[in-house]
């Protein structure tokens, strides 16, 4: 039996190209063993029996649209070999007026986006307050889950600081379930007929399209400094949270208040909460600017490459529960406030299920640029509530949906399918692919026999929860609840260790010093001093101006929430990626030993060579994943020497990799990397043995707390 190779990701598709032009045809080639695509099934639903590329394209040549086989493809069809072109050339026609049409509008938010498959497995700790049946002990339900950045167009980079997308879609044996939510629990506004307003602030300058993806500028700053209600969300952001490490070490939150509904019809208030396995963790500045010039991809690229290799990203589903009572307030904290967090020490968050991500798409576009979500898709034993930011969502995200994908069908574009029987009695429109029998789409009807029928409580039929509405005037306004718009950001500022602190300061300084109006960083200092006094003459100080008294002096000290900060557990290291330098003068025999051990701890070994191709030959050869060329430091979590090559690039390496906090080990031969980079081996954070399986126990210990923090002290 042979022994298995450690699988590192990349692998560019499923067989091995020729180096020679083929000259035998073929079918296409199958998906890689990574790859999923979405459930076959009709456009109403119904299972269908056969391959999983089924829809995929067929047959050994080229052929038209309408299936004519074609003998050139290369040239058009001309009056002679000059031209002109001919219009009667359908085949031409066909061909560009596809391509033109290729691209449809990008979402207005959320457009430059990563997506998985997986499967969510209920524990059954809802069911005393939710009969939704995927919740029930065991169920496993498919999901897809799609993962994205807020302001950046699709062409933008990942590692931009900004508030990312969370959402899941989970196809329930009862419907399908959108659950859509961010990775920051609180958001800008309270009230959904600001969102025009918050993103015409964030996007691009009008006038010039600048900056892409990014905050840090005016318009951005003049919103929310006059507009305090964001700002917590504001110092979110400016938070590690921000940046994040990886979509697979990105927390989520539903952001609104739900409702579950259990059984007997009892209601309860919940608040949902992604919890990661591997622990939130998030880059550091330098390593994000790094990142966006070098790999663009990143965070795609890191949850492609971490499926494919096996290392499948977990998620505990949690929920915070709270009485529906008639206020709709849990200890002071307006849970119909989407501004507001009630902290974990006071409602703990309950797991009620995990979910692990096991495949990638097949195809982008038809998967995750098509897939379609909207908060208003629910199950029996979920609603929704008041809150006047969930309220508009439930129209904007349908609206949304026809307009991007061309019509109101966009259900039954594959990848939205329910995965349960459809009998909507809705027709035709722009891409209606189900061909209905009968003749009566109207209910009452005795011409289908009465079908279809409409369900009972007792037949899982989907009841809005009978929420009393009391007599009021009718008026725009909000409660005096949503008037506070500091005392969270202090609970979340006070709840951060010092180095946390100090990055939010650093940033702060950073985006208010791309501002150009001298006004909007006073301003913006103002409410700096409503949160802590020490964060705003930080950052006055850093942009030279002097810093503003608080309004109103707070002589108690805020709250503190251990459960926000980033710093300080430990963690699995399922999935990191460890780059090995090493070149033909390394015992190859210990390389090749570090990559097994790494690669059965269920980390992804890099080899790091002076050269593609493999180091060495015979069975001692070890085959290289990055040259001194295509590597950089910000795509490992830690990195290990097994040799000292005479390399400029490599002194990079190792003092970003020290400069960013990362693990760094190594053999004695590597000891002179360290010594160039002006590094001691005995400083936080270095392992050098001359013994394997202690240099990578002291390194994996290392890694389980993300980073050596202790290097900024």
């Amino acid at each position: 039996m042979s022994e298995k190779k450690p699988l590192i990701p990349g692998t560019p598709g499923s067989g091995t190209p020729s180096v020679d032009e083929p000259t035998e045809p073929r079918e296409p080639l199958p998906p890689k063993s990574d790859q999923r695509s979405p459930a076959l099934r009709t456009a109403t639903g119904e299972p269908v029996k056969g391959a999983e590329t089924a829809r995929g394209q067929k047959g050994e040549y080229l052929t038209t649209a309408q299936g004519a086989r074609l003998y050139d493809t290369d040239h058009s069809l001309k009056a002679g070999k000059r031209g002109p072109t001919l219009l009667q050339d359908h085949h031409l026609r066909e061909k560009i007026t596809h391509f033109d049409h290729e691209r449809i509008p990008e979402r207005v938010v959320h457009a430059r986006g990563a997506a998985a498959h997986g499967v969510f497995r209920g524990y059954g700790a809802a069911e005393p307050i939710s009969k939704a049946a995927f919740l029930g002990k065991d169920v496993e339900t498919p999901v897809f889950v799609r993962f994205s950045t807020v302001l950046g167009s699709r062409g933008s980079a990942d590692a931009v600081r900004d508030t990312r997308g969370f959402a899941t879609k989970f196809y329930t044996s009862e419907g399908t379930f959108d659950l859509v939510g961010n990775n920051i629990p609180v958001f800008f506004i309270q009230d959904g007929i600001k969102f025009p307003d918050i993103i015409h602030a964030g996007k691009p300058h009008p006038d010039r399209e600048i900056p892409q993806a990014q905050s840090a500028h005016d318009t951005f700053w003049d919103f929310v400094s006059l507009h305090t209600e964001a700002t917590a969300h504001t110092l979110w952001n400016m938070s590690d949270r921000g940046i994040p490490r990886s979509y697979r070490m990105m927390e989520g939150f539903g952001v609104n208040t739900f409702r579950m509904i259990n059984a007997d019809g009892e209601s309860t208030l919940v608040k949902f909460h992604w919890k990661p396995k591997l622990g939130v963790h998030s880059l550091v500045w330098e390593e994000a600017q790094i990142i966006n010039g070098m790999d663009p991809d990143f965070h795609r690229r890191d949850l492609a490459d971490a499926i494919e290799a096996g290392a499948y990203p977990q998620w505990e589903l949690g929920i915070q529960a709270f009485p529906d009572t008639p206020d709709q307030m849990f200890d002071g904290i307006d849970l119909l406030d989407p501004t507001k967090i009630v902290p974990e020490e006071l409602a703990p968050v309950q797991p009620i299920g995990v979910m692990t991500l096991t495949a990638n798409p097949t195809n982008f576009f038809a998967e995750t640029e098509q897939v379609a979500f909207h908060p208003g898709h629910l199950v029996p034993g979920i609603d929704v509530t008041d809150d006047p930011l969930l309220q508009a969502r439930l129209f904007s995200y349908l609206d949304t949906q026809i307009s991007r994908l061309g019509g109101p069908n966009f259900g039954q574009i594959p990848i939205n399918r329910p995965h349960t029987e459809v009998n909507d009695m809705l027709r035709d429109g722009m891409h209606q692919t189900g061909v209905h029998p009968g003749v009566a789409p109207y209910r009452p009807n005795s011409l289908d026999g009465g079908c279809p029928f409409l369900a009972g409580a007792d037949t899982s039929a989907f009841v809005e929860v009978p929420v009393p509405m009391p007599e009021s005037t009718k008026l725009r306004g909000a409660p005096a609840s949503y008037d506070d718009h500091f005392s969270q950001a202090r609970l979340f500022y006070a709840s951060l260790t010092d180095i946390e602190r100090a990055h939010v300061a650093q940033a702060y300084t950073f985006e208010l010093g791309k501002c150009y109006e001298q006004a909007i960083k006073e301003r913006t200092l103002r409410v700096l001093a409503e949160i802590d006094t020490g964060l705003c003459a930080e950052v006055a100080a850093g942009l030279g101006l002097p810093a503003p008294e608080p309004t109103v002096a707070h002589e108690a000290p805020p709250i503190v929430s251990p459960a926000l900060s980033q710093v300080g557990a430990e963690w699995p290291v399922d999935g990191r990626i460890i780059g090995i330098v090493a070149d033909e003068t390394s015992d190859l025999a210990e390389v090749a030993a570090a990559v097994k051990t790494i690669d059965a701890g269920g980390m992804v070994p890099l080899v790091i060579g002076p050269h593609g191709g493999e180091l060495g030959s015979g069975k001692e050869a070890v085959p290289v994943s990055r040259t001194f060329l295509t590597m950089r430091s910000v795509e490992f979590d830690a990195i290990l020497l097994a040799a000292s090559p005479s390399d400029p690039r490599l002194l990079v390496l190792v003092s970003e990799a020290f400069r960013h906090c990362k693990a760094i080990g190594g053999w004695p031969a590597g000891r002179d990397l360290l010594v160039g980079a002006g590094i001691s081996a005995d400083a936080p954070g270095i392992v050098v043995a001359d013994e394997t399986e202690g240099l990578l126990d002291g390194m994996t210990t290392l890694m389980r707390s993300h980073r050596v923090w202790e290097r900024t002290v």
